[in-house]
């Protein structure tokens, strides 16, 4: 896997995830495709397949670089900022079951 700057202490953290489900289409009753989340803060957003894209929204809106594929725990991560896939320390745990909704 690619290497990149963003990949260190600051930016992947272990973190809590922020819900269970996609925070955003939680709170609107919108559907997801998979999730995704965040290793600087712990935001829970929708992918890209889905239909508000939440999950890249976070990183526009705050900078955050490093996300991990969190629904179903793929192992993988991806960097925003260097539009690479990144090899991550260590996968996250689930806070038990996540809602389907497709």
């Amino acid at each position: 896997m690619a290497r990149c700057a963003h990949m260190n202490a600051e930016t992947v953290r272990d973190v809590t995830p922020s819900a269970r489900g996609c925070e955003e289409c939680l709170k609107i009753g919108s559907w997801w495709v998979h999730l995704r989340l965040c290793r600087s803060c712990g935001h829970v957003g929708c992918c890209d397949q889905s239909p508000n894209r939440h999950a890249t929204a976070h990183f526009h809106a705050t900078g955050h670089p490093i996300m991990e594929g969190y629904d179903p725990p793929e192992g993988w991560g991806w960097c925003y900022a260097d539009a690479i896939e990144v090899d991550l320390p260590d996968q996250t745990p689930q806070d038990g079951p996540i809602p389907r909704f497709l």
